[in-house]
C-alpha cells in the first residue's frame, strides 16, 4: 500500500534545500500554529484549531448503530488469503454499492478439496457450450465406469496463520458540536500540512477541532540530517506522539497518500480511540517496501539538478488540469519546500513489512476511500484492492479530480468527508440485531446524512 513513489517529486517544487523551525523555548502559538517537541531536538510544526463553542456544547446521546465485526482470515503457505465474513451485520447490509460492486470480499472460506475442484473447474471448456457439455455422451461405454470412480483425496493444506476477530463497535455521528471529536490531517511525501488549507478551514468553520502536524523534514517542522530520522517507524512514532497529546474520545484520522500509511497504523494501535478514518489516493494494502530501481536512489546533488524537470512531471501527473489555478496551488502557502536529501531519505525509508493485507484485514473501523480519477500515482485498481481487504469500507470516486484531489475540487471532498462523519448505521427500532442478508444488496440501508455518499457517475454529473 502506499509505497507511491511519486509523491516524492512534491520535494522539488521550490528548490529550497533546508527547513527551518522556531526554537522550542519561543515556540508559542499563534493563528493556531504550535511547536510540539516530539524527541529531544525533533520538533513539528502543528496547526491546532479550537473553534469557539456556546457554553452549552451537544452532548452525544447514545445514538448510532452497533456492528458485530467478526471475519476469520486465513492466509496458505502459498500467500492465498481466504476471508470470512461471520458477522451478524455484515457487508451487504452497510457497503451497497461500491461505486457498483456489492461485498467484492465476502468471500466462503474453503478447504483444499473445494480449491482444487475449483481450479479443475477454472481449466475446464467453457461450460455455456452446448457441444462441449454434450460431449461426454459420446464416450464409448467401457469408459462410463471410470467416470465414476472417486478421484484420489488429496491432502489439504495447512494455512500458515489465521486471525479471528470478534468485537462489537459501535458507530455514531460525529458533529462539530460534540466536544469529544477531534479531526487529524497527515500529509504525504514532499507536503505540508498547508496542502489542507480548504479542509482546515471547512471544518474548523463548522465547530471541528482540527489537528495537522508537518511530518519531519516537511513545512516548518525540524530537518535532521539523518536518514534514519526519515523511516516509516521514526516518523509513525511522530504521529503517535501527536495523536497521544491532542486525542480527544472520538477522533477520525484523514490521509493523504504516504500519510494514509500512519492513519492505519494509529488505527490499528488505538482502535477504541479511532473512530473512523479517511484514506485519500492511498493506494492499495500492501506491505511497504522501498523500489531499489527508482529515480529517488540517485545522488541527492543529481536531484537537486533535476528539480525542474520533476516539478513539471509532477504538475502533469498530480493534477488533472495544468492551468494558472493548479501552478498557484502548488505556490501559495509555501505547501511544498522538501531538501532534496530528505526526499531521497522518505523515500528508501518506506519500510513497513507488518502493513500487508491481513494487517489492514484486521482493522474493524469504518474507512471512507477516496480517489481522484486522473491520478496517475495511484491506480484505481489499488483502491479497488483495499476496499476489498478492509471490513467496513466506502469506495468514491471523484470524475473531476487527481492525486491532489482535495486541493482541486476541495468542495466535493468536503461534502464527501462531512457526510461520512455525520454517518451511522441504522439500527433497528425493536432493538434486535439485523438479519443477515450475505447475498442480497441492502440498497436502502445506509443512507449517510443529507443522502448517499456521491459515487464516481454521481461526482461527475453533480461536478460540473
Amino acid at each position: 500500500m502506499l509505497t507511491n513513489f511519486m509523491d516524492g517529486i512534491l520535494c522539488c517544487l521550490t528548490g529550497k534545500s533546508a527547513n527551518v523551525v522556531v526554537p522550542i523555548e519561543t515556540s508559542e502559538a499563534a493563528d493556531g500554529f504550535e511547536f510540539v517537541e516530539v524527541k529531544p531536538g525533533r520538533v513539528l510544526r502543528v496547526r491546532h484549531i479550537i473553534p469557539e463553542r456556546p457554553a452549552v456544547m451537544e452532548q452525544v446521546t447514545g445514538q448510532g448503530g452497533t456492528v458485530h465485526c467478526k471475519r476469520k482470515i486465513t492466509v496458505y503457505r502459498n500467500g492465498q488469503l481466504v476471508i470470512e465474513n461471520m458477522g451478524d451485520m455484515v457487508r451487504s447490509e452497510l457497503l451497497n454499492g461500491q461505486n457498483g460492486e456489492t461485498e467484492p470480499n465476502n468471500t466462503a472460506e474453503v478447504d483444499n478439496a473445494d480449491c482444487n475442484a475449483a481450479a479443475t473447474s477454472t481449466n475446464s471448456p467453457n461450460p455455456n457450450s452446448a457441444p462441449q457439455q454434450q460431449q461426454p455422451q459420446q464416450l464409448p461405454q467401457e469408459q462410463q465406469p471410470q467416470q465414476e470412480q472417486p478421484q484420489p483425496r488429496r491432502r489439504r493444506r495447512k494455512p500458515k496463520r489465521t486471525v479471528v476477530i470478534d468485537c462489537e463497535r459501535k458507530i455514531s455521528s460525529c458533529k462539530g458540536t460534540h466536544s469529544d471529536v477531534a479531526l487529524f490531517f497527515i500529509h504525504g511525501v514532499g507536503g505540508s500540512l498547508d496542502i489542507w488549507g480548504s479542509q482546515l478551514e471547512f471544518f474548523s468553520r463548522l465547530g471541528y477541532e482540527v489537528i495537522a502536524p508537518d511530518l519531519a523534514g516537511h513545512g516548518a517542522s525540524s530537518a535532521p540530517q539523518i536518514a534514519a530520522a526519515y523511516t516509516f517507524y521514526a516518523l509513525a512514532e511522530d504521529m503517535r506522539a501527536i495523536f497521544k497529546r491532542y486525542a480527544r474520545r472520538r477522533n477520525i484520522l484523514i490521509g493523504h497518500s504516504y500519510g494514509v500509511s500512519f492513519c492505519t497504523f494509529l488505527a490499528h494501535e488505538y482502535p477504541e480511540q479511532v473512530h473512523k478514518v479517511v484514506m485519500i489516493n492511498g493506494g492499495g494494502p500492501t506491505a511497504l517496501e522501498p523500489s531499489l530501481c527508482s529515480i529517488f536512489n540517485l545522488p541527492t546533488c543529481v536531484l537537486h539538478c533535476l528539480s525542474p524537470c520533476l516539478a513539471w512531471s509532477f504538475l502533469k501527473a498530480g493534477f488533472a488540469r495544468q492551468g494558472a489555478k493548479e501552478k498557484q496551488l502548488l505556490k501559495e502557502g509555501n505547501a511544498f519546500n522538501v531538501s532534496s536529501f530528505v526526499l531521497r531519505a522518505m523515500m528508501s525509508g518506506q519500510y513497513w513489512p507488518e502493513g500487508d493485507e491481513v494487517y489492514h484485514a484486521e482493522l474493524t473501523v469504518p474507512i471512507l476511500l477516496v480517489h481522484g480519477m486522473h491520478d496517475k500515482f495511484v491506480p484505481i485498481e489499488e483502491d479497488q484492492r483495499m476496499a476489498e481487504i478492509l471490513l467496513l469500507a466506502f469506495l468514491k470516486v471523484i470524475d473531476e479530480g487527481s492525486h491532489m484531489v482535495m486541493m482541486e475540487c476541495p468542495e466535493t471532498v468536503n461534502t464527501l468527508l462531512h457526510e461520512f462523519f455525520l454517518w451511522e448505521p441504522d439500527t433497528p427500532s425493536n432493538g434486535s440485531k439485523p438479519k443477515q442478508e450475505s447475498a442480497k444488496p441492502a440498497t436502502d440501508k445506509i443512507s449517510p446524512p443529507n443522502g448517499e455518499v456521491r459515487s464516481s457517475a454521481e461526482s461527475k454529473s453533480k461536478n460540473k
